[in-house]
């Protein structure tokens, strides 16, 4: 019979499709996202944009770390069920506080994030003592505990809370890629690292349709407020074809190979890097939640520098982290994507194009690489037949 410890660790015959919690914790990021689309259409500027990223990376890493819990734990298992509400709510409360976390919420912002973390590493430390894993757990909790140092005072310090939370993402996101070296510890191993494949796979796909959802709803809700004009009907229906484009980018190829690489990789390297680059993703993502609901509210708009950036840069950004992403998984570099950057940067020089243009514009240049995309595809399933 398995020790107490053992029974709250995955196990081999464990399913690896994600469980009914897993996908309940994902709805606390539904409205995350949708709070920090918020924040950036209310603040445009590059502070803005700045911190809205600072608090995305905040809830992004709650999600992706919660992701690794439940790679590694039994989600059958009673305790993990517990600790995987408990980050619902944490992640629920983050972004409660999204809309004022520099201002009058910040502490609300810290103290949930530092309670999903510390919480968690707490309860592992003690629920796994005389197992092996024990150290792993441990380092984890080391490191959040440090980190939330900034975090927590941040909170209380306004004036000091942009650099005190940069400085705790920086070390919470470098942690896991050093190993968390602790002293008279040392770093953790690489078999202790290690992520089941399928799991994560279908767990980075479910959170970029959640991702894609925040952009089909901006775009619905955004057309229901407007006199469904023929501009406006335009608009939307660009819209709704850049997110099934993007889509499409996302998981063809690479997005199917992911399983696969993750299970081959050093996860200290690859099990890492594709949080980073989701990130960069989501974001993109998000950017293009904005710009659908500027163009679908004014199609005609002509002139709007900061509108024209907006709606360029949501697929620049996502194009970006497909990149990398594309690069992480075979090494390979896909040229069309490159070519697809400088023409979307191009494309905001071109003065005084109204938002509707815009839009048409990137949704054509999302729309080329997907058909780049495919008959590569097929080109290569072609010669590997032959």
């Amino acid at each position: 019979m398995a020790s107490r410890p053992e029974r709250l660790l995955r196990g081999g015959d464990s399913p690896l499709s994600a469980s009914f919690l897993e996908l309940f914790f994902d709805l606390a990021f539904v409205l995350a996202l949708s709070q920090l689309a918020a924040h950036l259409l209310h603040d445009l500027s590059v502070a803005g944009a700045l911190s809205t990223a600072l608090l995305l990376t905040g809830v992004w890493w709650i999600w992706v770390t919660t992701t690794w819990f439940a790679d590694w734990y039994d989600p059958e298992s009673p305790a993990v069920r517990w600790l995987l509400v408990g980050a619902a709510l944490g992640s629920l409360l983050a972004g409660v506080a999204i809309p004022q976390a520099l201002d009058g919420r910040g502490l609300l912002f810290a103290g949930a994030y530092v309670m999903v973390h510390v919480g968690r590493g707490a309860f592992t430390v003690l629920a796994l003592r005389g197992h092996p894993r024990q150290s792993r757990a441990l380092r984890i909790l080391c490191w959040f505990s440090i980190s939330a140092v900034p975090w927590l005072a941040g909170g209380f310090l306004p004036e000091w809370r942009v650099p005190l939370w940069l400085l705790a993402l920086a070390v919470d996101l470098t942690g896991p890629r050093l190993g968390w070296p602790t002293p008279r510890m040392g770093r953790t191993g690489p078999q202790e690292l290690h992520l089941a494949g399928e799991h994560f796979a279908e767990r980075y796909q479910q959170i970029m349709i959640i991702a894609l959802g925040e952009v089909v709803l901006v775009a619905g809700l955004s057309y229901a407020g407007t006199a469904l004009a023929l501009a406006q009907t335009a608009a939307f229906l660009l819209v709704f074809a850049n997110a099934v484009l993007i889509g499409l980018l996302y998981v063809t190829p690479a997005g199917q190979r992911l399983g696969p690489a993750i299970e081959h990789a050093d996860p200290s390297r690859l099990g890492v890097l594709t949080g980073y680059l989701h990130l960069v993703m989501v974001a993109g993502l998000v950017v293009t939640a904005v710009g659908a609901e500027l163009s679908i509210a004014h199609p005609l708009r002509a002139g709007d520098t900061t509108a024209v950036l907006v709606i360029l840069s949501g697929p620049t950004l996502f194009l970006g982290g497909r990149i990398l992403f594309s690069m992480a998984i075979h090494r390979r570099l896909s040229w069309p994507r490159v070519a697809a950057l400088f023409v979307l940067t191009g494309a905001a020089a071109v003065p005084r194009l109204p938002l509707l243009a815009v839009s048409a514009v990137a949704t054509g240049v999302v729309l080329v690489v997907v058909v780049l995309d495919h008959a590569g595809i097929r080109s290569y399933r072609h010669r590997a037949g032959a």
